[in-house]
């Protein structure tokens, strides 16, 4: 039977697995925008100098004015620029364990849900894609934003904690 099956009238159709994990995606990159927008008005986000200690798990961020911003970090992945290809935070060489708990969120929910681009360690995927899976992390995680920086040719997306402002 076809789409107007007489024994499914008034009823709702069930959202299939891929189509729910769709929703979740666009519900994390709106989320991950508002929280962007916010911090960008409050602290110029989108023009601030950033610094991450990977050591430390602090990532800062000065602006032009003299504002100093402070939060906890996590890596989500990596992107290689030459290759296109996607190297998640929670099986990462250069990662340590403690820096990659919002990455492997991601990765537990992919478990669960039958997700093969979320339990893959490396994916070649779009810069768009990464930072879907970055946005969907900040969401899992109920992190306050994200970034990505550049490191050579490679970008490095990370999530971040409760933001510490200061005025230098």
């Amino acid at each position: 039977m076809g789409l107007f099956d007489p024994f499914k009238r008034g009823q709702k159709s069930t959202p299939k697995p891929a189509d729910e994990f769709r929703q979740l995606i666009e519900k994390s990159m709106n989320h991950l925008q508002i929280l962007t927008s916010s911090h960008d008005s409050m602290w110029q986000l989108g023009s601030a100098a950033w610094g991450a200690d990977l050591q430390e798990g602090i990532i800062t961020f000065d602006t032009d004015d003299g504002t100093h911003v402070e939060a906890p970090v996590q890596v989500i992945g990596t992107y290689n620029t030459q290759d296109g290809t996607w190297l998640w935070g929670w099986d990462h060489p250069s990662v340590s364990e403690p820096l990659s708990q919002h990455a492997q969120l991601a990765f537990d929910y992919g478990q669960k849900h039958g997700i093969a681009d979320l339990t893959t360690r490396k994916v070649s995927c779009s810069e768009e894609c990464c930072w879907e899976f970055t946005a969907l992390a900040c969401y899992l995680a109920q992190a306050q934003g994200a970034y990505r920086g550049p490191a050579g040719p490679t970008y490095v997306f990370m999530t971040f904690g409760t933001v510490n402002i200061s005025k230098q």
